[in-house]
């Protein structure tokens, strides 16, 4: 990564609200750190993996309750599941444009079943579900920007 790319890198952090950025390859490894509106980049000897880490998101607001007099029928939600997003990116429902959804509403799924794509720096990283259950509600668009920790799937456990 050229010193260029890396001022382009800082501009991004400056512009957003991401905390850290760590990008390796085989010439080296850039940490950028936002602290109290600075950016501070740090640069490492050679690394022979790659490895890609998501910065942590604020934490979602918490909605406010609603009380109402007869609550309508729904799901018990207090024993779903939610599958949150490993990473910051763009999620893909489909491995391809011509190949079918990796996970639907009613499918079942496994430890290690492929549950959505995240593009991150043109890098294509699968999303493995790490449960068993049943999809109950795919919270995300396909082909829609997601950020870290950000809730993809809810899934019955049962």
């Amino acid at each position: 990564m050229d010193l260029k790319q890396i001022h382009e890198l800082i501009k991004i952090i400056n512009k957003s609200n991401i905390g850290e950025i760590s990008i390796e390859d085989k010439d080296g490894k850039v940490t950028i750190k936002q602290k109290e509106e600075q950016v501070i980049a740090q640069a490492a000897a050679p690394v022979h993996q790659v490895y890609h880490t998501a910065p942590p998101a604020p934490a979602p607001a918490a909605a406010p309750a609603v009380t109402s007099a007869a609550p309508a029928p729904a799901p018990a939600q207090d024993n779903l599941i939610t599958i949150k997003s490993p990473m910051i990116g763009t999620f893909y429902r489909r491995s391809s444009p011509d190949k079918p959804v990796l996970a639907d509403v009613g499918q079942s799924v496994a430890p290690g079943k492929v549950l959505c794509i995240i593009e991150a720096m043109k890098l294509f990283n699968e999303i493995e579900s790490e449960i068993s259950g049943t999809i109950v509600k795919v919270l995300v668009e396909d082909a829609s920007p997601v950020e870290f920790d950000q809730p993809l799937f809810l899934v019955d456990p049962k």
